[in-house]
């Protein structure tokens, strides 16, 4: 189980470590380049290199986790990571007035699986650690 908690969490340390890296170092170019990224309110470097300190932010929770992937770190990684991308999966399925079907597409399910990946790392955390104290040999001596 910690081999799936750990693909989850490379994936999503990839994804906020080249998207924030993107953001903060060229922020123009992101907006620019980024699919689907025009769709959203006109350009502003000040939000695009704030959006992406905050999400290297979150790539370095992410990778502590993945190096260590105990439930003390990936538990807190994975909510803190589920805080920005289960509210943004559902801004941008509201909001896709102007994209064509194969941007509507590729917003919702790239934002549905990274959204769902997080939470996935909290549960696998949780059912592995579960698993595990119950399979841990009980102290022997008179019932407390």
């Amino acid at each position: 189980m910690t081999v799936l908690i750990r693909i989850a969490l490379a994936i999503l340390f990839l994804d906020e470590l080249l998207v924030g890296f993107w953001n903060q170092a060229f922020p123009e170019s992101f907006y620019n380049h980024f699919p689907t990224v025009t769709l959203t309110p006109p350009f502003s470097e000040h939000y695009a290199r704030d959006f992406g300190g905050a999400t290297l932010g979150l790539a370095v929770v992410l990778g502590i986790a993945l190096v260590s992937p105990r439930a003390v770190f990936t538990i807190p990684a994975a909510a803190a990571y589920s805080v920005f991308a289960v509210p943004h999966f559902f801004f941008h399925l509201t909001h896709l007035d102007h994209a064509t079907v194969g941007q509507a597409v590729f917003l919702t399910t790239a934002n549905a699986v990274v959204a769902l990946l997080g939470l996935l790392v909290i549960v696998l955390t949780l059912v592995r650690d579960a698993s595990a104290r119950r399979e841990r040999p009980r102290p022997e001596g008179p019932p407390r």
